[in-house]
């Protein structure tokens, strides 16, 4: 996600106005007791939220136009029947500079359960806005952009390239470029979490690029270069993880080696604790759990000086990841109880914007991965399915990965008619998105429900699985 500098500058693309209705909704609360009321909200419906006196300011002053889809939940919980606009808010689509849909989007149910399919189409919706900021039409339309799959479509319209920072004039970079390295960054990232990493890695490294040509050019304020350098740095964890999730171990290793240096040239601890956290996820993929731990614990060093738990223990958790690779159940067990401990403390307002992902969906499906590992496929199945169960549906892409990971551990633990159904619905969800890491690990649910084909449930999820082997992915025309 874009830093707090990153959102202020992009809202101000527009002459700010300020947002009376939502001062008015303060009454007589100061910033910082109405701060703590939202944070407080934000814990009553399990959202996440880092609400400081800085905030609420900068929403009353008409900076923040339209506030992310976190907080938005919250405050509709806390004003019930309030629109976005009755609270002095800019229409989304407006802040995102998409006019009024002409088309209904369609939808692959996960369940037969109206709500689920209530969710999807919420979820392809607002989909198709980020989709649309990626192209902006001219040559594009000439390429059939309309008629191919929508992350095809964003993979093929190489006429329209991510926005990101280009060389300024004189070769001068100032807040403008820092402002378009950290909007690069929270573009990709959105695109992401709803698709997966195939099909916009390779356009990614577009705005990478021209990043790190900026660290080169004239900058004459420090903290505009330190925005520069934490930006590059962050767009190339971003551009890192998707040569990961795409199953490009070693360019994801160079990106991420890459953003360590940048983290070292200055002095940047939480870029520092970013790219070591990222290193220790690859090193476990990649089958070097040793590696995993070190950078884990690494990673734990760097984030001492940040006042985020919440950071601390998803690092604790990548190095639980390393400790359970080694076969070592109780280096696992003990960074596992340290992740909840840290965990249970509670969002804090020194939490990066990164981690927005990190709630107690993902620490379900981090322990679950870590059980399976351990082979202890009953436990990780129970993990999983909580994993699943409280997955935010903006996540699109984690709610595929949790969901492959419960198939996974059903299948192991003796569950094959089980595994099947949960294989059925990442099949489903596959279709929006793209991974070859989730596509590998549901290939593995297949060979190991082989023995069990003359089951229907199972025959059926193994013919499904063949057809989608056969058709044209993402990853084919990256």
């Amino acid at each position: 996600m874009a830093s707090p500098a990153a959102r202020s500058a992009s809202s101000r693309t527009v002459p700010a106005r300020p947002n009376i209705a939502f001062r008015q909704l303060r009454g007589r609360l100061s910033p910082g007791e109405f701060a703590a009321a939202v944070r407080r909200s934000a814990r009553e419906i399990g959202e996440q939220v880092s609400c400081d006196a800085r905030y609420v300011g900068r929403v009353e002053s008409g900076e923040i136009r339209c506030p992310n889809y976190a907080y938005e939940r919250v405050f509709r919980h806390m004003f019930p029947g309030l629109t976005l606009p009755d609270m002095g808010f800019a229409p989304r689509e407006a802040v995102r500079g998409r006019g009024a849909r002409t088309a209904a989007v369609s939808a692959v149910p996960l369940a037969t359960d109206p709500d689920h399919r209530d969710t999807c189409i919420q979820i392809c919706e607002e989909s198709d806005v980020l989709r649309r900021a990626f192209i902006t039409g001219g040559p594009a339309a000439a390429l059939g952009i309309a008629a191919l799959h929508p992350i095809e479509a964003a993979a093929a319209a190489t006429s329209a390239p991510f926005p990101g920072p280009r060389t300024p004039p004189g070769g001068r970079a100032g807040a403008a470029e820092a402002t378009a390295v950290e909007q690069a960054v929270r573009q990709i990232r959105l695109l992401d979490d709803r698709h997966g990493a195939e099909g916009i890695y390779r356009r990614a490294t577009q705005p990478l690029r021209a990043a790190y040509e900026l660290l080169d050019s004239d900058v004459q304020r420090r903290s505009v270069s330190d925005r520069l350098h934490a930006g590059a740095g962050e767009l190339a964890i971003t551009v890192g993880w998707l040569a990961h999730d795409s199953g490009r171990f070693d360019d994801a290793r160079s990106h991420y080696a890459e953003a360590l240096a940048t983290a070292r040239v200055c002095g940047d601890a939480a870029l520092e604790a970013h790219a070591f956290c990222n290193t220790a996820f690859l090193a476990r993929d990649a089958g070097r759990p040793r590696e995993a731990v070190r950078a884990a614990q690494a990673a734990q060093q760097a984030a001492k000086q940040l006042a985020s738990p919440r950071l601390l223990s998803l690092l604790a958790l990548r190095e639980a990841g390393g400790w359970a690779g080694l076969s070592d159940r109780a280096g696992c067990e003990q960074a596992l109880a340290r992740a909840e401990r840290l965990f249970a403390v509670g969002p804090r307002d020194g939490d990066p914007e990164w981690m927005t992902f990190y709630g107690e969906a993902e620490l379900a499906g981090l322990e679950a991965q870590c059980w399976a590992a351990l082979g202890d496929a009953e436990r990780a199945a129970d993990y999983a399915r909580r994993a699943v169960a409280l997955q935010d549906p903006h996540f699109t892409r984690n709610i595929a990965l949790f969901t492959a990971e419960l198939a996974a551990d059903l299948a192991a633990s003796g569950a094959p008619e089980e595994a099947a159904v949960a294989g059925m619905q990442v099949l489903a969800l596959l279709e929006q998105v793209r991974s070859a890491r989730i596509r590998t690990m549901l290939d593995g649910t297949a060979r190991r429900l082989r023995a069990y084909r003359d089951s229907a449930p199972v025959a059926g999820f193994l013919a499904r699985h063949a057809e989608s082997a056969d058709a044209p992915t993402a990853r084919q025309q990256a």
